[in-house]
């Protein structure tokens, strides 16, 4: 009897030592794509390129992602590092690369398409020398409800196909 016991124990620790591993592994998201950084629309960390076009916006004709949602720079950055990270990101999600260089089309011009490291060693796409955000307060294709916003220490403006800030409301 007392084999019967040992082996179901041994049987039972090799069980659920081996669903403890598979549980890591599905939660650090191992073998596969994980689910949206900072918020980002889910439709972006899951495509595997980041496409970038144009489109008449209230402010101009401005930069867009791949199902319309306004883009933004940050006159905080510096260069084409990006200092907005913690709460600002919750608030500005980042345009991510996803491992893959970004997509041209309308008249955003792919000469202009970089990535830059972020501190939590994400790669954000940047345009014309500037880090890509979107506003987690835009909730449709065509919004730009953060154009113009002074927060987190910067002004957040929509960007023209030159990659310019468009300084209107």
């Amino acid at each position: 009897m007392k084999r019967t016991y040992i082996l179901g124990g041994v049987l039972a620790a090799t069980v659920l030592a081996g669903g403890g591993i598979g549980l890591d592994a599905a939660l650090s998201g191992a073998g596969g794509s994980s689910g949206a950084v900072y918020g980002a629309p889910s439709a972006a960390a899951a495509a595997p390129t980041t496409g970038v076009g144009t489109a008449a916006l209230a402010p101009g004709a401005a930069l867009v992602d791949g199902n319309g949602r306004a883009l933004y720079l940050f006159e905080a950055d510096t260069a084409t590092t990006s200092t907005c990270a913690g709460p600002c990101a919750q608030v500005w999600p980042p345009l991510l690369a996803h491992g893959y260089p970004p997509t041209a089309s309308g008249a955003a011009q792919a000469q202009l398409f970089g990535t830059t490291a972020r501190g939590d060693g994400t790669r954000q796409v940047t345009y014309n020398g500037h880090p890509l955000y979107y506003f987690a307060g835009d909730n449709a294709p065509g919004d730009t409800h953060g154009q113009g916003l002074n927060q987190f220490g910067g002004g957040w403006y929509v960007l023209t196909p030159a990659g310019d800030k468009i300084d209107s409301p």
